[in-house]
């Protein structure tokens, strides 16, 4: 498909038949005068008082318990850098498709014209009594980081930015299975990873609380290698420094099993990932266009597991597999956070489903003949039926192991 027809299609489909994705659609019946006595007054102030003497009543009368706030200030727009908050709406709008769709969440998108973290964190904390969660999204780092921390403190509800968590859980899940096809280990493994930003870090942070070994991990920004000689690092960036006469990604790459990119387009060379140690695992994930095209990494290695970020290729690592599924368990458990086990619950059962047999369905909705565990499939499909079970029940069940702990 060329770029104009793509760019054709994709704006008629956002404006026919009627501008947007997303509506609000009634779930109780309004067609006859007592329908509407019960909607609306005298009827409302029943659940009205049962609320106010009982504010957890809010989860039996009304739709708190299954709605989720996705909001944005619009400074790091999926790929697209810093468009503002209003040129957000149409990725908030496609993430409520998405909450529905897999999950059966309800969402409403909300943009922040918001100048500093204090006043967004503020504007979220004012709106907070309406949801059952808050999903962050497209917010630049570092200042992602403080408003997840400060919301998490501030607020009974869970709080997930996606960016950083959802990515790293689905990044976890495919680096388990690529290191069993790879016949290595999270513990031994050296990783390389491209990109400090919110994904980025988000996705060390969850590796290491699976076993693998900071003294392994080589993060490299725009600048080259984070090491502890640099001057300017953030905190974030701190606790990755590493004491090493390492300079440049070239030379972090040297003998690493695993690359992870959450960067940008075409900055690793077919001469890196040669490189590499022996069976590496690239993911390449940069969107649309990921750090190296799979078919420039395979011809430099063709020991390699290979992933990105496109639904063209093998072994999508794609954020649907995430974020739709957590946000169910963390609901039905009503849950006050969605916490490091919880994530990790996640990661499991993600992987553990990729080494299943395959349901024809999966097979049939994308014209496959066969799908196996293994080089080419580390990763469910996001339309397997299975995933709406499986992984909201393990992230439950980590909630609820947690309440019981407190």
């Amino acid at each position: 498909m060329s770029q104009a027809t793509l760019k054709k299609k994709a704006l008629d489909y956002h404006r026919l038949p009627k501008p947007g994705k997303l509506e609000v659609v009634s779930s109780k019946p309004c067609a006859t005068q007592t329908d509407l006595s019960l909607a609306y007054t005298p009827g409302v102030a029943q659940p009205v008082l049962e609320i106010a003497k009982n504010p957890a009543k809010a989860y039996d009368y009304t739709n708190k318990g299954n709605l989720v706030a996705v909001i944005t200030d619009g400074t790091a727009i999926l790929g697209l850098g810093d468009r503002g908050p209003l040129a957000a709406k149409p990725v908030m709008e496609g993430k409520g498709v998405l909450f529905k769709q897999f999950a059966g969440i309800d969402v409403y998108d909300i943009e922040v014209e918001a100048k500093t973290p204090a006043e967004f964190i503020r504007v979220v904390e004012a709106i907070a009594p309406t949801f059952g969660g808050i999903n962050l999204e497209d917010i630049a780092a570092p200042h992602c980081f403080e408003i997840e921390a400060a919301l998490k403190k501030k607020l009974d509800i869970p709080v997930f930015h996606d960016d950083q968590h959802g990515t790293a859980t689905i990044i976890c899940a495919g680096l388990l299975n690529a290191l069993q096809v790879q016949g290595k280990s999270l513990e031994t493994a050296k990783i390389v990873c491209l990109g400090a930003g919110a994904a980025g870090i988000a996705s060390l942070n969850l590796l290491v609380a699976m076993g693998a070994k900071k003294s392994n991990i080589l993060l490299v920004d725009s600048q080259g290698v984070v090491h502890k000689e640099r001057s300017g690092l953030n905190a974030f960036k701190k606790a990755y420094a590493r004491r090493t006469r390492l300079r440049t990604l070239a030379e972090a790459m040297v003998g690493a099993d695993v690359f992870v990119g959450v960067s940008g387009p075409n900055l690793v060379t077919p001469a890196m990932v040669k490189a590499m140690a022996e069976k590496p695992i690239v993911f390449a994930l940069a969107n649309p266009n990921p750090e190296i095209l799979p078919e420039k990494a395979k011809a430099a290695r063709s020991d390699l597991v290979m992933a990105t970020g496109r639904s063209d290729y093998p072994n999508q690592v794609n954020n649907v597999l995430g974020f739709p599924f957590i946000f169910r368990g963390a609901l039905d458990a009503r849950a006050r956070q969605i916490t490091q086990e919880m994530l990790i619950a996640a990661v499991h059962a993600l992987a553990g489903l990729a080494r299943e047999k395959v349901p024809a369905s999966v097979l049939k909705a994308y014209g496959l003949k066969k799908l196996v565990f293994g080089p080419d499939y580390i990763l469910p499909k996001p339309f397997d039926p299975r995933l709406r079970e499986r992984v909201p029940q393990a992230v439950a069940r980590a909630a609820k192991q947690a309440a019981r702990r407190r």
